[in-house]
C-alpha cells in the first residue's frame, strides 16, 4: 500500500516529490559527513603522535596538520628553519618568560634512510626530542627501564655556552661544488670599531679569497683607517694558501702572523699586522671585541646559478678593547662601540646594499644582495634587536637615496654618493622609519685587484662598479608589537654607484 500511495504521488507530483528527496538525501548526506568529521576528531585526539604536551604547537607556515598524518607530499620534508634561533631569541626568549614557562622542539616520523653494513638502504621512521624540555611541557615518555636524560648534544642545542653558539655560526665553509674553482670565492671575518668620539673608525678584514681548495687561493688582512674628513689609510698583509688556517667547525683564522681567536666566553681576539700601501708604515692591531648577548643574526644564505652568498652577524652590537699601532704611534680604544659579520660566497656581478647601527637603545641591520644578471629587485631586510634579542622583522620595498655628496674614489675620479637615504615599512600594526645622516664618506673602484669587502683576489665586473662606504647617523621610529620605539646612533652603511 505505501509503494502504490508514493508512486501514485510521485505520478501526480513528480516536481515536488523529487525535491522531497533530493532534500532527504542531503541531510542524510550532511550527517555522515558530520559523523565522520566526529570520528576523525575523536581519533586523532587519541593518536598518541599528534600529542606533543603543552598548550600550544607551533609548525611550519602553510603546513597542514592533516598532511602531516596522511604523509602527503606537502609534509614529507617539511623543517623549520634556524629553529634553534627561534627556540632562543624567540619562543624561550627572556622577552616572554612571564608567559612561557617551557617549550620543547620536536621531530616525529621523520622520513630517513639507513644505510646497512652490507649496503642495503632501508627507509626509517626517526623522531627526535630532548627530554628535559619533553618532560616541561608533560610530554615526557614513560621508562619502562634504564633513564632518558639531555646528553651533551641536547645540552648544546638549547643552552650552548657563548663560544659554541658562535663557532655554529661563524665557522668557515668550503665552497659547495657548484662553484667550487671560482676565482671569486671569498669568505672573511669583518670587524668594525668606532672612536667614542665619532671622528675615527677603522674597518678590519680577514680574508681567505680564491679558488678554495684546490686551485689559486689565499689570504689577505686588510685594514683601513679613516678620520672624518680626512684621507683614509689602507694597509695590506697578503699570504699564500701555506700560510692560511681556518676551520669549517670553529670562528679561529690564521693568515700568517694575523689572527682571529674566539674565547670559551665568546669574545674575539684580533691580532694583525700589516703596511701601508704607498708608504709601507708598519700596523700592528690588538683587540677584544665582546659581542652583546642576545644580538645576533643567524645567517642567511642565498643560491642562484653561479651566485652564492652566505652572510651570519655574531656581534651585531659589540664593544672593543685594545689598540691600533701605525709606526709604534697607538691609538686606544676602551668599550668602544664595534660590530662583528661573517661572509662567504661567489661575488661576480654582485652587488649590496647595507647598513648596521645603533639607534638609542636598539640595535638595527639591514640589507639586500643583488646579482646583476637578476630582473627583479628584492625588497630588503630590516633587523631589529633590543637589549633581550630579537624584536622585529622589516622588509622596505627600497631604499631612498639623496646622492647630494661627493667624494673622490681610489683612483681619482669624482662621483656622487648619499647625504641621506630613507627606508619606510608597515607589518600589520607594526610600522618602521629609518633615516640616515651621511656624515663621511669614500669609494672604491672595484675593477682594481684587491678592492675591499668580498672582492678578494679578484675583481668583479660591476655595472656600478664603485663601492662606497659611509658612516653617519641613524634615527628610527615606529611600533612593534603594539609599543612606540623610536632612538638615534651611529652606523657603517654600504652601497654602489
Amino acid at each position: 500500500m505505501i509503494r502504490l500511495l508514493a508512486l501514485r504521488n510521485l505520478l501526480l507530483r513528480p516536481w515536488r516529490s523529487t525535491l522531497l528527496l533530493l532534500g532527504y538525501s542531503l541531510g542524510v548526506a550532511v550527517m555522515i559527513v558530520l559523523l565522520s568529521i566526529g570520528e576523525a576528531l575523536l581519533a586523532q585526539a587519541r593518536d598518541e603522535k599528534l600529542v606533543g604536551g603543552g598548550s600550544i604547537t607551533v609548525l611550519p607556515q602553510g603546513i597542514d596538520v592533516e598532511v602531516m598524518k596522511t604523509g602527503g607530499l606537502g609534509g614529507m620534508f617539511f623543517s623549520i628553519d634556524h629553529a634553534r634561533f627561534i627556540y632562543q631569541q624567540l619562543l624561550a626568549a627572556p622577552r616572554l618568560a612571564p608567559y612561557v614557562s617551557s617549550v620543547a622542539p620536536q621531530i616525529e616520523d621523520k622520513l630517513l634512510y639507513a644505510r646497512t653494513a652490507e649496503g642495503r638502504e632501508l627507509n626509517v621512521m626517526a623522531s627526535g626530542d630532548i627530554p628535559s624540555r619533553n618532560a616541561g611541557v608533560g610530554a615526557a615518555p614513560v621508562i619502562a627501564a634504564g633513564a632518558w636524560r639531555d646528553d651533551t648534544l641536547d645540552r648544546m642545542w638549547r643552552d650552548p655556552t657563548p663560544r659554541e653558539l658562535r663557532d655554529a655560526i661563524d665557522h668557515f665553509h668550503l665552497p659547495t661544488a657548484g662553484v667550487r674553482g671560482d676565482p671569486t670565492w671569498a669568505e672573511w671575518h669583518y670587524f668594525n670599531v668606532l672612536s667614542l668620539d665619532r671622528r675615527r673608525w677603522a674597518f678590519i678584514s680577514f680574508i681567505v679569497g680564491g679558488a678554495v681548495p684546490a686551485g689559486e687561493w689565499g689570504g689577505q688582512v686588510l685594514v683601513t683607517l679613516h678620520e672624518q674628513g680626512g684621507v683614509e689609510r689602507r694597509f695590506v698583509a697578503s699570504v699564500p694558501r701555506t700560510k692560511v688556517r681556518f676551520s669549517t667547525t670553529t670562528a679561529d683564522l690564521a693568515i700568517g702572523a694575523s689572527s682571529v681567536t674566539l674565547q670559551p666566553d665568546g669574545r674575539y681576539a684580533l691580532r694583525a699586522t700589516a703596511r701601508e700601501q704607498g708608504t709601507g708604515a708598519p700596523l700592528d692591531l690588538d683587540l677584544v671585541v665582546t659581542p652583546a648577548p642576545y644580538a645576533y643574526f643567524p645567517g642567511a644564505a642565498l643560491a642562484s646559478g653561479d651566485v652564492e652568498s652566505g652572510y651570519v652577524v655574531p656581534g651585531l652590537r659589540a664593544t672593543a678593547t685594545g689598540t691600533i699601532c701605525v709606526a709604534r704611534r697607538c691609538e686606544r680604544y676602551d668599550d668602544a662601540q664595534a660590530y662583528h659579520d661573517h661572509n662567504w660566497g661567489t661575488w661576480r656581478g654582485v652587488t649590496w646594499e647595507w647598513g648596521a647601527s645603533r639607534a638609542g637603545s636598539y640595535t638595527v641591520l639591514y640589507g639586500r644582495v643583488q646579482a646583476s644578471d637578476s630582473a627583479t629587485r628584492q625588497p630588503l631586510f630590516v633587523y631589529v634587536v633590543d637589549s633581550l634579542g630579537f624584536l622585529g622583522l622589516f622588509r622596505p620595498a627600497d631604499i631612498h637615496y639623496v646622492d647630494a655628496r661627493t667624494v673622490r674614489t681610489s683612483t681619482g675620479a669624482t662621483i656622487r654618493v648619499p647625504s641621506t637615504a630613507t627606508m619606510i615599512d608597515a607589518r600589520g600594526d607594526d610600522s618602521l622609519r629609518i633615516d640616515l645622516t651621511i656624515e663621511d664618506a669614500t669609494a672604491t673602484d672595484t675593477r682594481g685587484s684587491n678592492a675591499e669587502r668580498g672582492d678578494a683576489l679578484a675583481a668583479r665586473n660591476l655595472a656600478r662598479p664603485y663601492f662606497v662606504q659611509m658612516k653617519g647617523l641613524m634615527r628610527i621610529a615606529g611600533r612593534v608589537g603594539g609599543r612606540p620605539i623610536g632612538g638615534e646612533g651611529a652606523g657603517f652603511f654600504e652601497t654602489y654607484r
